[in-house]
C-alpha cells in the first residue's frame, strides 16, 4: 500500500507539472464574471484578463505584433508606424492590458467598439489589432485629419464633432501630443535609415586620373596618366 501511494503521488505531481507547462504554452482567454460591488451591493459583470504566466504568453504575442500591424495597416492603407505609436501609448504592447474604464488589449478597445468592428475577443492580438486599425481607418475617413482621428480614438468621435476639434480634455490633449511625438520620431528614424540604405547602394562615380600630353624631340605625341 505504501508503494501504491507513492506511485499515485508521483503521477499527481507529473500531471500537475504538465498542466503548468500547458498554461505556459497556451495562455487562457479572458472570462466574464459576476461580482458584488461592495459599495452598492449590486451585481456587476466584469471581464477578467488572464495573467501572463511567466510572461511567456506576452512574449510570444509581442513577437507576432509587428507582422500583425504590418498586415492590418497595409490592408487598410495606414502607415504601420502610426499604429505602432498608438499601441505604445495605449498598452505598451501588453495584449492583456485592461484600463480602469474597461478598454482592453493592445489597442485598448472598449467592448462596444470591439463589437462594432467585429472583435469577439479583445485579448486576441490579431483580432485586437485588426479591430483597432479598422476603427482608426474609419476615423481618418470621417475627419480627414490625423490629429482629429487620434483624438477621436481616445475621446470618441462624438466629442470631436461636438467641439469641432480636439476636445478640451487634458487626457485627450496629452494623448494626441504623445502619439504625434512618437509617430514623428518613428518617421524621422525611418527616413534616416532609408537615406543610409540609398547611400550604400548608389554606385560611386569613377575617378579618372588626368591625362598628360608631351611631344618628344622627334615630334611624336605621347599621352600618359600620372
Amino acid at each position: 500500500m505504501r508503494y501504491c501511494f507513492k506511485i499515485a503521488g508521483c503521477c499527481a505531481l507529473t500531471v500537475a507539472g504538465l498542466a503548468a507547462a500547458n498554461l505556459d504554452l497556451f495562455p487562457r482567454e479572458a472570462t466574464s464574471v459576476v461580482r458584488v460591488d461592495r459599495r452598492t451591493g449590486r451585481l456587476v459583470r466584469a471581464v477578467v484578463a488572464p495573467p501572463p504566466v511567466r510572461n511567456r504568453g506576452v512574449e510570444s504575442a509581442n513577437t507576432a505584433v509587428p507582422q500583425l500591424v504590418e498586415q492590418a495597416a497595409r490592408n487598410h492603407e495606414l502607415d504601420p508606424l502610426l499604429v505602432h505609436s498608438m499601441i505604445q501609448t495605449e498598452s505598451s504592447y501588453n495584449p492583456f492590458a485592461v484600463s480602469p474604464k474597461g478598454a482592453q488589449g493592445l489597442m485598448q478597445l472598449m467592448p462596444s467598439t470591439a463589437r462594432r468592428f467585429g472583435v469577439s475577443n479583445s485579448f486576441n492580438a490579431a483580432q485586437n489589432v485588426e479591430g483597432g486599425v479598422r476603427y482608426l481607418r474609419h476615423l481618418l475617413d470621417l475627419f480627414h485629419d490625423e490629429n482629429l482621428a487620434v483624438a477621436a480614438y481616445n475621446a470618441g468621435e462624438e466629442a470631436v464633432i461636438r467641439y469641432g476639434g480636439i476636445p478640451p480634455y487634458p487626457e485627450t490633449q496629452n494623448y494626441v501630443r504623445t502619439v504625434s511625438g512618437k509617430y514623428a520620431s518613428a518617421r524621422k528614424a525611418r527616413s534616416a535609415a532609408a537615406s543610409v540604405e540609398v547611400a550604400a547602394v548608389v554606385p560611386q562615380e569613377p575617378v579618372y586620373r588626368p591625362i598628360e600630353r608631351f611631344i618628344d624631340a622627334q615630334g611624336i605625341l605621347y599621352l600618359r596618366t600620372k
